[in-house]
């Protein structure tokens, strides 16, 4: 083994070992450790530092293949899981010194959260200084375990990596699986899973369930798409109609079949996803950073509001339907408003005024001089339901088809703009406006244009969110929600319509599933944005354009890189 190959696997093991003592001694992994992800086996927070070794084998991996450290022989896969081993030992080492410190010195006088619940659990309850040894021997098979996972050939890995993932995912939200499960006789609930945590018998049936389902698609997949493409038009054609018909059915049925409190996680996405959508036009299409746009989302909520309480304006009072137009008109304006002073601005003085505009909404929401109206820090109250047809929308189950219905609409706008004239002109503006202005793009109406319909669209999520909550208040309104906002942008991809979805499910829905976790919501929401710039630039769902030109970057900087590591032997030799 080279010493390179030696340095490249300590510094991952260095860097992984950070990243678990960090989230240790910060109480993170105490706090998700008194739920279960499998009863009696595995807690969540052990299972937050599997997964810290887990992805520092799995970059250390990618790493050595990438710099053809390795050949794709059997010896170099044994070398791959050798480099893991190593790097998943040096993450338990540093938290086997942890563990020896505070089992010899009480450091809690310094660093409170390095509590004896945590020393337990990072020495799995082996008592003395030998515990010390529990983490170092436990981080060294999963690494060993995820270096022959990342080494597979690319079908079993992705089958595995599928049953483990639904695994996870399925253990974090157990107690709503075990409410949603109350039909089933309460005999054979109780073996598959609890409240809190998936039992071993469910577990393993899960496990084997989603890695069956995921080896028989990819076996079935090619031949199912060989067999569509060989029918003819008439017959492909109803069969894509077939498939429009299952996904609205499941839509359609969502909510009465996971609930009503998986229903109101939908229902605060959709907020977010209409949100997305609208600032996916300012800032993924027309390349303009905003920061305030939570304000063309407090005009939304604030107008439909007063339009439709009774004690705001009771001389004008409007049902959900007759104000949305008024709404849409208002924000709007608004928008214009905004972007009309901020129009020759760009980059970071733009991301500034903006943010400003955002905070000023909201204290504008607060101040005596507005509280006739828009109520001052008492809000707005009494905002009656929607209703369609006499039905009044009530809780979350119900108003679930009202945010389908708009978070549609605003799809199909956003697609439409996409392809359209319009939409190139956007594309142009942010890739060089100075450029595009040359060419004869009218920037100052395409900007405006954009801040127009992007607000427009907010204020749909912002109609949803008054109507949802019955009261609006200003502190609803910070300038956490534009972060958030634009956070799911860049997880999901920026300019990509799906990528808006998967952002909001990500950063929104999840969450939402695990409100224990709030006091590291935001911790978790920075991390996961470096790891994306990082890691992932483009997103989880990129934009095709904007995917090829990040990945096209990316090979250009690495052929750089390498003609100056060939360069310094040959200078050293010189």
């Amino acid at each position: 083994m080279r010493t390179g190959d030696l340095k490249r696997m300590v510094k991952a093991g260095l860097i992984g070992g950070i990243v678990a003592v960090f989230i240790s001694v910060i109480g993170m992994v105490e706090a998700f450790s008194r739920r279960e992800l499998i009863v009696g086996v595995v807690s969540i927070g052990h299972t937050l530092l599997i997964l810290v070794v887990m992805v520092t084998t799995y970059f250390l991996i990618q790493q050595r293949r990438a710099s053809a450290a390795v050949s794709g022989t059997l010896h170099g896969r044994a070398s791959l899981i050798f480099g893991s081993t190593i790097a998943a030992a040096v993450i338990g080492l540093m938290l086997g010194v942890l563990a020896a410190l505070a089992i010899t010195f009480n450091l809690r006088t310094v660093l409170i959260n390095v509590s004896p619940e945590l020393i337990a659990m990072l020495t799995l309850g082996v008592p003395g200084i030998a515990g010390a040894l529990a983490p170092l021997i436990a981080t060294t098979v999963f690494g060993a375990a995820g270096g022959a996972i990342f080494t597979l050939p690319p079908r079993p890995r992705r089958i595995l990596l599928s049953g483990l993932i639904f695994l996870t995912f399925f253990g974090l939200i157990s107690d709503l699986i075990r409410i949603s499960m109350n039909a089933l006789p309460a005999r054979v609930t109780r073996q598959l899973v609890t409240t809190t945590g998936l039992k071993p018998l469910g577990a393993g049936i899960l496990f084997l369930a989603v890695v069956g389902i995921s080896y028989a698609s990819q076996r079935w997949k090619n031949r199912l798409s060989d067999r569509i493409a060989g029918l003819p038009p008439a017959r492909q054609r109803t069969f894509r109609y077939g498939q429009w018909a299952l996904l609205v059915i499941g839509l359609a049925a969502l909510p009465w079949i996971v609930g009503r409190v998986p229903s109101d996680v939908l229902v605060k996405v959709g907020i977010f996803v209409l949100m997305g959508f609208g600032l996916n036009i300012v800032v993924g299409k027309a390349g303009m950073l905003d920061l305030g746009y939570v304000a063309f989302f407090a005009v939304g909520a604030y107008s439909m509001a007063i339009f439709t309480s009774a004690d705001e304006l009771p001389n004008i009072t409007l049902s959900f339907w007759a104000a949305l137009p008024l709404v849409i008109i208002i924000t709007g304006i608004a928008g214009l408003l905004v972007g009309a002073p901020v129009i020759r601005m760009r980059a970071d003085y733009l991301a500034i005024v903006t943010l400003g505009f955002g905070e000023i909404a909201r204290f504008l929401a607060l101040s005596d001089w507005f509280t006739p109206v828009l109520g001052g820090a008492q809000g707005v109250i009494k905002i009656p339901d929607a209703s369609v047809f006499g039905f009044a929308l009530v809780g979350p189950q119900n108003l679930y088809y009202l945010i389908l219905v708009f978070c549609l609409a605003a799809l199909f706008i956003s697609y439409r703009l996409e392809g359209s004239r319009v939409g190139r002109a956007w594309v142009a503006m942010r890739e060089d406006e100075s450029v595009a202005e040359v060419m004869g793009v009218n920037t100052v109406y395409y900007k405006l244009l954009a801040f127009l319909i992007g607000a427009m669209i907010a204020s749909l999520g912002g109609a949803v969110f008054a109507v949802k909550l019955g009261a609006i208040f200003p502190h609803s309104f910070s300038v956490e929600v534009s972060i958030t906002a634009l956070s799911l942008l860049i997880i999901g991809g920026l300019g990509s319509l799906p990528g808006v979805i998967v952002g909001a499910f990500a950063l929104v829905g999840l969450p939402e599933l695990l409100r224990e976790f709030e006091e590291y919501r935001f911790l978790i929401y920075g991390a996961v944005i470096i790891f994306m710039m990082i890691v992932r630039p483009q997103g989880l769902m990129p934009a095709v354009r904007r995917g090829r030109e990040l990945s096209e970057a990316e090979r250009a900087q690495d052929a750089v890189k390498g003609m100056d590591e060939a360069a310094i032997p040959t200078a050293a030799s010189d």
